[in-house]
């Protein structure tokens, strides 16, 4: 929080510096050529560098400060400085004049239309920021005494939504989560992202097993492979191999019931870690069962079983992640060291307080994008879910927190 807050107090105050530069310089410029042409007269031949004045105010501050300016800049053209000389003469006097005023107008019209331009911008961001925040809503802090903390960070510039998805959805089967990948990244992934999404937040009540619910998005996704490639046609009467035939999807199903027993589904993902009294390891199943292939390369198989995952104690946690955190390189070609990175930012609960999903997240998240030094390769989705069922009878205050200790009692900060 502390951190957050210096860094956004150090960009609002360069901000108020550029503001003032920028506010500063034509009024600078114009001192400058007066007291030049006073100190070491030219006959008001430098009197018309002052058109660059108005030109300036106006790409800089405004359009008021332009034709202020640019007015005090007119009468000062007028002005005779120095002995008479072959370019004082009031004919060229009138000329810098009719120059400086011609540029106001210009440079008037010009901050107009960039004001539009920028107010017309604005309102798309805030429709594409809109859209994009219904497709991969905010998560609440906390469904059925589980706390939940995630994020996503997009390859593409100005995106918030990408090619990974996530959800999290209370059921009375208990509380299913999908986290995925689409092929491809940025926003040419986001319909597919759309499509699974769409799905599982409507099949993930209707179906009893996991099973169903995998089986029902892999129906969605043919269907929006059908519907993307039916303007595709054969040409020459030979059958054409379609692009989308190698669209696909990684999925990781899981699913936590009232008890705490983890269940999951897992279609060529990266299976999540698992983090219990301050240690992270990736977490154990009760049944070795390698992953499924990608969602859309191959027919499921007729048979799906859940593989067990073991039990979600009060205070213990899962961390769920796409390949897109564990693929980042640094400058060296260096791959990110999500493990070790995972319990640096659980190792922050040697505090009595101890860190929230919400802050274990951010950690992981800051030290990603220093690693990679602020340039992503490929989507990434960040996702948390801390079982803090057992103190729900007893809490009077500090709603969403979760105790992660190290050797010791503790509870995590607020979710988000």
């Amino acid at each position: 929080m502390i951190r957050t807050w210096t860094r956004g107090a150090a960009r609002a105050g360069a901000a108020r510096v550029r503001r003032a530069v920028v506010f500063v310089l034509p009024g600078l410029w114009v001192l400058g050529v007066v007291g030049w042409e006073l100190c070491h007269p030219t006959s008001g031949q430098l009197l018309q560098l002052l058109a660059a004045a108005p030109a300036i105010a106006c790409a800089g501050t405004g359009r008021r400060q332009c034709v202020l300016l640019g007015g005090v800049c007119a009468l000062l053209a007028l002005v005779p400085f120095g002995a008479a000389g072959p370019g004082a003469e009031p004919g060229t006097r009138a000329l810098t004049c009719g120059a400086i005023l011609a540029v106001i107008g210009a440079s008037y019209l010009t901050a107009g239309r960039r004001l539009r331009l920028v107010r017309e911008l604005e309102r798309t961001r805030e429709v594409a920021a809109a859209a994009q925040r219904v497709l991969l809503r905010p998560l609440p802090p906390r469904i059925d005494g589980l706390v939940l903390a995630a994020d996503h960070l997009s390859a593409s510039e100005g995106a918030v939504v990408g090619g990974d998805l996530y959800e999290v959805v209370g059921t009375r089967h208990g509380v299913r989560a999908v986290i995925g990948d689409v092929r491809g990244h940025g926003l040419e992934a986001m319909g597919m992202v759309a499509a699974m999404l769409g799905s599982f937040r409507e099949v993930v009540h209707d179906e009893p097993e996991l099973a169903g619910v995998l089986r029902r998005l892999e129906l969605s996704h043919q269907r929006h492979l059908r519907e993307r490639g039916r303007g595709e046609q054969p040409v020459g009467g030979a059958e054409a191999v379609s692009p989308l035939a190698e669209e696909f999807v990684t999925l990781l199903l899981v699913q936590i019931a009232q008890d705490g027993s983890v269940t999951a589904l897992n279609c060529g993902h990266p299976w999540p870690y698992r983090i219990d009294r301050g240690a992270v390891a990736p977490v154990a199943l009760v049944a070795p069962a390698d992953p499924m292939p990608p969602l859309g390369l191959f027919p499921l198989p007729e048979e799906l079983s859940a593989v067990r995952c073991g039990r979600l104690e009060p205070g213990s946690a899962l961390f769920l992640h796409t390949d897109g955190a564990v693929d980042s390189r640094d400058a060296a070609g260096e791959f990110f060291p999500l493990t070790e990175a995972l319990r640096d930012s659980v190792a922050a609960a040697g505090s009595p307080r101890g860190p929230a999903p919400s802050g274990v997240v951010g950690e992981v998240r800051e030290a990603l994008l220093r690693h990679a030094g602020g340039r992503l390769t490929d989507d990434v989705a960040l996702l948390m879910l801390c079982n803090d069922r057992a103190r729900l009878p007893a809490r009077a205050a500090g709603a969403g927190r979760c105790s992660l200790s190290l050797g010791g009692r503790g509870t995590g900060g607020d979710a988000s």
